[in-house]
């Protein structure tokens, strides 16, 4: 896995260092850069020892390397852009041949749809903890490691779909994000209450004694806490997100119509009477009255 990591690390780097050559230092970003090493770093974290070795005999710490994987690893690797960096660093050849015709595929148009990004990443969660693939991946290294892709990549459909950052099929609107993270919220939080509700340990291969049931239960108490603390936040950001990109809206469309439709020659309406009004007011005023105020000189 170290290695793999490595590779994509040097991989990462060499992109970026590609896309600044080819569009400009201000391609890519330090932000961006930062995002893509902090997710490799994270997924470093959550494989590799100590983590990793722990992880083995505790479930508590399993459920942090799953936590690790999709509620840190996964937002910072899609906040990066990772799609953009790989179009910005392909030679157009590449692009027209290869990433285009992918990323306009209809098996990607599928599997990256919101609906099936959010059913995928539930199904993720509750089916490695609630069917024999939990038990058997403790035994088989090769099994897993495939549960552990499993979460990284649903994880990073599912934040693909709220952030909205990279070239994809299908975006949501604003608030149809904000209600796609608000929703993902109690499914883990139940997943979490389901585990630490459990009166037998789910997973004998850490022990079936009071000791193992205790670690069970701090383990369901860091899923349903763990997606509390990155969803509450990431639900702020997006409003925000929403109210300035209204704001902006409103302020263009504003400015259309200061353009358009000069206050004091078209309007007939007084520009000191138009100052005291807000700005939504002064807009509706302009597109009922074009040619001028009621009772005004439309000329």
């Amino acid at each position: 896995m170290a290695s793999l990591l490595v590779a994509a690390t040097i991989v990462a780097l060499l992109g970026v260092r590609r896309a600044r050559a080819a569009h400009g230092p201000g391609a890519v970003s330090w932000r961006r850069t930062g995002l893509l090493l902090g997710g490799l770093a994270a997924i470093a974290v959550a494989l590799e020892p100590p983590v990793d070795a722990l992880a083995a005999t505790r479930f508590s710490v399993h459920m942090v390397q799953h936590l690790l994987l999709t509620l840190v690893a996964a937002p910072l690797l899609v906040l990066a852009r990772p799609v953009t960096l790989a179009l910005q660093a392909s030679s157009p050849a590449t692009r027209r041949r290869l990433l285009l015709p992918a990323l306009r595929s209809r098996p990607l148009a599928v599997v990256a749809s919101p609906p099936v990004a959010w059913c995928g990443f539930a199904l993720v969660l509750w089916g490695s903890h609630f069917s024999p693939l939990y038990q058997a991946a403790l035994a088989n290294p090769g099994l897993h490691a495939l549960e552990h892709l499993a979460y990284l990549g649903s994880a990073v459909l599912f934040w693909s779909a709220v952030a909205a950052v990279d070239p994809a099929p299908a975006r949501l609107s604003p608030p149809a994000r904000i209600l796609f993270l608000f929703l993902a919220m109690p499914q883990m939080t139940f997943l979490g209450l389901a585990i630490y509700g459990a009166r037998h340990a789910l997973y004998p291969a850490y022990g079936t004694g009071a000791a193992a049931l205790a670690d069970q239960r701090l383990a369901g108490a860091l899923m349903g806490g763990g997606g509390v603390v990155v969803f509450l936040p990431a639900v702020a950001v997006l409003l925000l997100d929403w109210w300035q990109r209204e704001d902006r809206a409103a302020g263009r469309a504003d400015a259309r119509l200061d353009a358009a439709l000069p206050l004091e020659r078209r309007s007939g309406m007084p520009d000191a009477h138009a100052k005291g009004l807000p700005r939504f007011q002064q807009v509706d005023m302009r597109r009922r009255y074009p040619t001028g105020a009621p009772g005004g000189d439309p000329s």
